[in-house]
């Protein structure tokens, strides 16, 4: 399996990545993390609004809508649907 790695602004709808980073020296980081959002943790994209901002994600059992530039310090390891 090859992995691939985007921000998390980046995961297209209904696909499914694991968290590999965060950027911490934006002062958004900390809450983030606050939210779960720590290395290790898979994620998924359930639905970008229409004009693309804000997306929605499944992660540790909730779903959560992030802002492009929030989703742009998140850095996430993506395995590619093998078909």
């Amino acid at each position: 399996m090859v992995k691939t790695t985007l921000s998390l602004a980046e995961l297209p709808e209904g696909h499914s990545g694991t968290i590999r980073d965060i950027d911490t020296s934006s002062p958004t980081s900390q809450r983030l993390l606050d939210l779960g959002f720590v290395p290790g943790t898979p994620i998924k994209a359930i639905q970008k609004a229409p004009l693309g901002d804000p997306t929605t994600f499944q992660i540790r059992g909730y779903q959560l809508g992030l802002r492009k530039s929030e989703a742009d310090l998140i850095n996430i390891d993506v395995i590619p649907d093998e078909h």
